[in-house]
């Protein structure tokens, strides 16, 4: 392959969007926050179904050429924009006359060119490009597409919708959460079967294949995301519900760990059991996770355990290559703690409920659940979190309890005060 390779996956989207949501939280460069919309604005003109699901890919290729789809001539440039913006757009782009992009079979400059952006640009620069790159974006949609992989994956799907979500709380877009909602509710509803089992894959009309751990996996964390973007309550009764498939399915009774196919399904010479994960992490480093968060939101500890047998089986593993299993790590910080429980208990959608959760979603604050009571879902969220059937508001106003360990500090109507008690 040549670099860059030009294939646009769907997974890598959802991973570099949620890389960037916390690289933004972290330093609040606007630079992060406007690589995530322009991945995401790509993500819905191109990669979406009308049904609301997200297709797996296009291709590096067009016409039988890589990346001819994606590569310019200056003369090219210099048509659609004229002498003066061409001219600088070539600059600060870095166009060589030669091109700055190989021929694949014999690696030789061919004259086109791959837009490298200078990493010096300023604010004013880049306003002044944005119309340009409008124009050869335009021009650009006349070439031949390379061929879009049309297939619809619970998995893949399961991360964009955890991007998505992310991207509605944190940069405060209730689009995204739209888009987020649609492609979850289309996954229970075509990718889910009668007896609440998924199916790995949707083409054209039909749905088929038993869906293995990363199916699962991916599309709980998915879900709960969802949850705590639009605080629906239903979405985490589904994560539940797809967690205790994999508890019964999935897991290995002798040595702990989620097997990738289930116990009732194709058969095979050796279940295969992995933590190491490649261009996307493994259904076990995400199923450590999404334990340590359910034990956190429904307070049953034996999510807990469940999550510490998962560590034990892989313990070896980890201790000797830690650097390699990311995810994994990001699991037992969660699992480990510090981690909080907050719980806003106000009516949905009133001001002062709105400004809590707000103030709750600004900042990197990766070890803390948070879910919302109010008097329409108390009764059917307490049967979920059972430990939030008591905290109720004070005076009618939106309060928050903020908890470490299931032990509270005394509730707060104050967002600031609630800000300073997670500081502590």
């Amino acid at each position: 392959w040549l670099v860059p390779h030009f294939e646009k996956m769907l997974y890598d989207q959802a991973l570099y969007v949620i890389a960037s949501l916390e690289a933004y939280e972290v330093t609040g460069k606007e630079e992060h926050a406007r690589n995530v919309r322009e991945v995401l604005s790509y993500v819905s003109r191109d990669l979406t179904s009308e049904t609301g699901g997200f297709y797996s890919a296009e291709d590096a290729d067009s016409e039988g050429e890589e990346g001819k789809f994606y590569t310019w001539t200056n003369s090219e440039v210099l048509e659609v924009l004229g002498t003066g913006d061409g001219g600088l757009f070539l600059t600060t782009y870095r166009f060589q006359e030669e091109g700055n992009f190989q021929d694949e079979a014999t690696r030789a400059k061919n004259g086109t060119n791959i837009p490298h952006l200078r990493a010096d640009l300023t604010d004013e620069e880049r306003v002044r490009l944005e119309p340009m790159r409008q124009k050869l974006w335009e021009r650009r949609e006349t070439r031949i597409h390379p061929q879009k992989d049309d297939k619809i994956l619970t998995d893949w799907n399961g991360l964009m919708i955890s991007a998505y979500a992310r991207a509605a709380q944190v940069l405060g877009d209730d689009s995204y959460g739209e888009v987020a909602k649609k492609a979850a509710d289309f996954l229970l509803s075509s990718l889910t079967r009668d007896d609440g089992r998924l199916l790995k894959r949707y083409r054209q009309g039909e749905a088929g294949l038993t869906a293995h751990l990363e199916d699962y996996a991916f599309f709980i964390r998915g879900l709960l995301d969802l949850y705590e973007t639009t605080f629906d309550v239903g979405y985490f009764e589904r994560a539940l519900a797809f967690q205790k498939v994999l508890d019964e399915h999935f897991w290995d009774e002798k040595e702990g760990g989620y097997f990738t196919t289930a116990n009732d399904s194709e058969v095979l010479i050796v279940r295969a059991k992995k933590l190491y994960g490649g261009a996307i992490p493994s259904g076990n480093a995400v199923s450590l996770g999404n334990l340590a968060r359910l034990h956190r939101m429904t307070g049953d500890p034996a999510h807990a355990e469940r999550a510490g047998n998962l560590i034990r089986a892989f313990s070896g593993e980890i201790a000797g290559q830690p650097a390699a299993y990311p995810e994994t790590l990001c699991g037992l910080d969660f699992f480990f703690g510090p981690t909080r429980e907050i719980v806003i208990s106000g009516q949905a959608g009133s001001p002062d409920t709105i400004e809590m959760i707000k103030a709750l979603r600004k900042g990197f604050r990766p070890n803390q659940v948070v879910l919302l009571r109010t008097s329409e879902n108390a009764e059917k969220l307490a049967l979920l979190a059972p430990y939030t059937a008591t905290q109720t508001s004070v005076n009618g106003k939106a309060t928050a309890y903020i908890c470490r360990d299931f032990a509270c500090e005394a509730p707060t109507t104050d967002p600031a005060k609630m800000l300073e008690l997670l500081a502590k």
